[in-house]
């Protein structure tokens, strides 16, 4: 154990919940489901001898410096993407790599996105088939359905060291399903389906401390052969008082084909 951090767990309720995104029509405008905010103990991953792998616990870490020193002109995307390709193809084996989302979120109330401080992770099973047709249509989903796929989050700090709300991750084998619940997620523009994590004195929770720009998270949010889905979050914790840089970070969403 390394220390203590708050997280915002989910709740079971009778009827099914949901987020709100962009409500209203104003970009960033977020209305929640109740949350339970719950102090948990934190493994660090640095401290590990045996620290997280990918194939066994849908959460790696790893050194793996970008090019790209600037997140903020669109300039950057087609070699952030290429970087993107590269890693998951030579770490993971996939066939092909398609990069549909990166998200900047930075830890400022004023921000258009913030840390996301709900234990969820991104896809249920049928969020994942109907965002599979989002991205391909309903022709070559069906086609990618009949084989091996995958949708898999890269993270990365950006501009400095992560001193306050790391992301942290809930070790899948200290999951019971019970703790899972459906979640509606509503856009302006179409409606999806991500599962929330309700609280359990049994979960593990697994961060990397300081992790720098030259660092990423990669971890499994839907696999359609069964690894499991990782519950993940923003962890309220500040790791040393004497820094003041804020939280910034780009998640990149990506589906890939075994």
């Amino acid at each position: 154990m390394t220390g203590t951090a708050t997280v915002n767990y989910h709740v079971h309720k009778d009827e099914r919940q949901a987020f709100e995104l962009d409500a209203d029509g104003i970009v960033g405008n977020l209305i929640s489901p109740e949350l339970a905010p719950t102090e948990v103990q934190l493994n660090d991953t640095r401290l590990s001898t045996q620290p997280p792998r990918f194939a066994q616990d849908a959460v790696e870490f790893m050194k793996y410096p970008s090019t790209v020193e600037d997140f903020n002109e669109d300039v950057w995307r087609k070699t952030y993407d290429s970087e993107l390709t590269r890693l998951l193809t030579n770490r993971l084996g996939v066939s092909e790599v398609v990069i549909f989302d990166h998200t900047v979120r930075v830890d400022d109330p004023d921000a258009t996105r913030k840390p996301a401080r709900n234990v969820h992770s991104d896809y249920s099973e049928a969020g994942a088939q109907q965002r599979l047709v989002d991205l391909l249509g309903a022709e070559e989903a069906a086609e990618w359905s009949k084989g091996y796929f995958a949708f898999i989050n890269v993270w990365r700090p950006i501009e400095d060291p992560i001193n306050s709300a790391p992301l942290g991750f809930v070790r899948p084998s200290s999951v019971d399903p019970e703790d899972w619940i459906l979640l509606d997620l509503i856009y302006p523009d179409r409606k999806g389906q991500i599962m929330g994590l309700v609280g359990n004195d049994h979960h593990e929770w697994l961060y990397q401390s300081k992790m720098t720009p030259d660092e990423v998270a990669f971890f499994n949010i839907y696999d359609n052969r069964g690894l499991p889905s990782i519950a993940h979050s923003a962890l309220d914790m500040i790791e040393d008082p004497d820094v003041t840089t804020i939280r910034k970070s780009i998640e990149s969403r990506t589906l890939v084909r075994y």
